[in-house]
This record gives C-alpha cells, structure tokens and sequence, in this order.
C-alpha cells in the first residue's frame, strides 16, 4: 500500500489542470514564482524575490509543463529569453483575467520553506484571488474587485 511519502506531488498536475482550464475558457494563465538561484529568469523583473509569468499560448514557444520543472521561451522588452521555473517555486497559477486560480504553499524540501502562500481561511491550497500580481511580460492589468467574500492571498513570512 502507497503512503503520501511515496507518491509524487499533486502540484504539477494541478498546474497543468488549472493552465489547460484557462486555455479552455479563453483566459490568461499566469504564474507566481518565488525566484531563487535554481529559476533561471530574466532577474532584472524580479521585485522582491519574486516574478509573474504570462505562460499563455501567445506569449511563450516551446512551453514544456513537466513534473518537476516548466520551461519556455519569452520575450522580455522584446528580447526572447529561456526560462527555467522549478515546478516547487511555483506558489500560485491564476487566470489575469478574473484572478481565479490556485496557490500552493512552499514544499518542506525547499530552501525558503518558512514562506508559505494561504488564503485568508487558512486553507493552503484552494480556489482564490491573487491580489495586484504584476506580469513582466505582459502590460499592467488593473485586477476586478472580488466578488463578494471571497478569500485572497496573503503571505505568511
């Protein structure tokens, strides 16, 4: 019989679920990264150790959603760059349009295992707004107000 230990994480296929949704409903996915030195990413767009990535059809070629990483080419201020997400750095996917999403917390295993993601009722992962997320490499969105009473994210430190 399997225990938790020895099956593989659920992340990256909720990733790919929550990614093939957006696909499916004609909305943006993007992706919150907390940058560390296994991201390979263009480090003059991180703010504050982190980055959003637009991971839409459009804005990426040779996207490559695997079970322990996702890589793709992006352009940044025009210039086409490789970029490199371990799948565990990965702390929310979310659609720009409406902010619905996922967010996930940090893995034990990883080096800033202290911070973890959760929704305002305490449940790590689940269905939830992110508030004010910045892509780099898309323009500004100005996110819609949330509707009536539902969590948002917010960042245990």
């Amino acid at each position: 019989m399997l225990d938790a230990a020895d099956t593989s994480s659920t992340r990256p296929y909720l990733i790919r679920a929550i990614y093939e949704w957006c696909t499916d409903n004609g909305l943006t996915p993007f992706i919150a990264v907390l940058v560390n030195d296994t991201v390979r990413v263009p480090n003059e767009y991180v703010k504050d150790g982190e980055i959003v990535l637009n991971i839409s059809f459009d804005a990426t070629s040779s996207l490559n959603m695997g079970n322990e990483y996702i890589e793709f080419k992006g352009r940044f201020g025009g210039v086409a760059r490789d970029i490199f997400v371990p799948v565990d750095r990965v702390v929310a996917i979310y659609a720009r349009e409406n902010g619905q999403g996922m967010a996930f917390p940090m893995l034990a295993s990883s080096s800033d295992a202290k911070e973890v993601v959760t929704s305002a009722d305490s449940n790590p992962v689940g269905l939830t707004r992110v508030p004010e997320a910045s892509p780099t490499n898309e323009p500004p969105v100005s996110p819609r107000p949330p509707a009536g009473g539902k969590p948002s994210l917010t960042r245990v430190k």
